[in-house]
């Protein structure tokens, strides 16, 4: 029986401390919605975007927002901030945050995520990039969002 009961406390903070880590990375940045893009961001097209969920042990929702980009200008870019824009019903503005974009360095066994400037994008390359939500309104309305890059960092 003790060894049952500290068990569970071990799951318990071990849980608690996951949870408070997640949300101690701060509020995403929120960026006007009436932002411009960057005027380099003509030279990031962004192609393949998929969405999905999974469970955290929060008993919570995190999304995924999962994508390409290329870079078809002559900078070497290291930094990307997206915007993200998600809707109601009534096709309102229920939820807007900008992210920094991390790409995908992995795929297996888990996914690994790293920052742009780790691994800049040169003239002519591709990567594969994530966005985390940790949540969304409830008020979307499940189409895909607006995403639009507001600031490029370049040499």
């Amino acid at each position: 029986m003790p060894l049952a009961i500290a068990a569970g406390v071990i799951v318990v903070v071990a849980a608690v401390v996951i949870f408070v880590m997640e949300r101690g990375k701060g509020p995403a940045a929120v960026t006007p919605i009436s932002a411009q893009a960057d005027p380099y961001a003509a030279s990031l097209p962004i192609s393949e975007v998929k969405m999905s969920e999974s469970s955290n042990l929060a008993g919570g929702k995190v999304t995924y927002i999962d994508g390409h980009i290329t870079n078809s200008g002559s900078k070497t870019v290291t930094g990307i901030s997206m915007q993200v824009l998600f809707r109601n019903a009534a096709n309102e503005v229920a939820q807007n945050e900008t992210q920094a974009v991390k790409w995908i360095r992995t795929r297996d066994p888990y996914i690994d995520l790293e920052p742009v400037s780790a691994a800049p994008l040169k003239p002519g390359e591709g990567r594969d990039f994530r966005l985390i939500f940790d949540a969304v309104t409830e008020g979307w309305n499940g189409v895909y969002p607006e995403m639009r890059i507001v600031r490029v960092e370049a040499k």
